[in-house]
């Protein structure tokens, strides 16, 4: 018997954004806490928990703090001696980002040291989620170790949600991101690519290659594509696709697909159709291009979800 919390695996690192003049704003963000902050903020009184490694520094404590104090929390994730977060900046040409990141030490990437610790996080969970990035920071054992440990989960009822969500740095070799995400493809319920992503991975021709591709794998299937329509393919069928909404002037695409994941997640926990889980995360992805970072406000998101 599964609760009903939702559990999202992965890293949250430092964020810098980009201000006015040579100001710098701090904040957290990472493409799976992302998703977690848009579905717990859409998901009324689920219990919502962040899994990782931390470090014992200043940084990591307040990264602990600002998850407590947005009703986060973060399981048994170790706590990592001498060990840091993450940092990431972004800067801005007009919305469009880009990233400069300082990640190659970051505890996160410790998450599945204590195989009983990580088992114990994402266990009798309603939904459990993870990312490409998830399994890009972790050696080859640590992937096996987390993918036992999902394919634990969903044995004993959780839904397994997965973005693979290809990111070419963090790869040495382009057929050790496929092998590493079709090993957990084999261990997802439900999956959210984004077409660019899989073209660039598996060099699919069309967001429908993606789509048909995946369906033989994974019972249900959205594959994102910006301002394009998303592709459903759901109990063995593509169904229509679903126009996203048009943004005349997008402040900061930062987030944007996280977030689109959260407000799916959240619309299929409530008990909604793909359809609709769809139209509704295409308003919460429109609502987050529109503030600055990755995360916007609570009442943000909720309010384009309901809309």
């Amino acid at each position: 018997m599964t609760g009903n919390g939702v559990a999202s695996i992965g890293e949250c690192m430092l964020e810098l954004s980009d201000q006015a003049g040579p100001n710098w704003r701090l904040g957290f963000a990472g493409d799976t806490f992302n998703t977690l902050w848009a579905l717990h903020a859409l998901s009324g009184d689920r219990p919502a928990t962040y899994v990782s490694a931390f470090g014992d520094d200043p940084f990591s404590r307040d990264q602990i703090g600002f998850f407590a104090q947005n009703g986060i929390g973060v399981g048994a994730s170790p706590i990592i001696s001498g060990a840091r977060p993450g940092l990431y900046a972004i800067t801005l040409t007009g919305a469009e980002r880009s990233f400069t990141y300082w990640r190659g030490d970051a505890a996160a990437r410790q998450l599945a040291s204590d195989p009983a610790a990580l088992a114990k996080s994402i266990e009798n969970q309603a939904l459990v989620y993870f990312s490409g990035i998830t399994l890009a920071i972790l050696d080859g054992a640590a992937r096996k170790t987390l993918l036992a440990a999902v394919a634990k989960a969903r044995a004993a009822g959780s839904l397994v949600a997965f973005d693979p969500n290809y990111r070419p740095r963090l790869w040495r070799q382009r057929e050790e991101a496929q092998a590493a995400i079709l090993d957990a493809l084999a261990v997802t319920d439900l999956a959210l690519p984004t077409f660019p992503d899989e073209q660039m991975l598996f060099g699919d021709a069309a967001p429908q290659a993606t789509a048909e591709r995946l369906r033989k794998l994974v019972g249900e299937v959205v594959v994102k594509n910006g301002e394009e329509p998303a592709l459903i393919a759901a109990n063995g069928t593509l169904q229509q696709p679903v126009p996203a909404v048009h943004v005349a002037a997008p402040v900061d695409t930062t987030g944007a697909g996280d977030s689109f994941n959260g407000a799916y997640l959240a619309a299929r926990l409530a008990g909604h159709a793909p359809t609709e889980a769809v139209l509704r995360a295409h308003r919460v992805a429109a609502a987050v291009v529109q503030v600055r970072g990755a995360l916007a406000p609570f009442e943000t998101l909720r309010a384009a979800f309901e809309d």
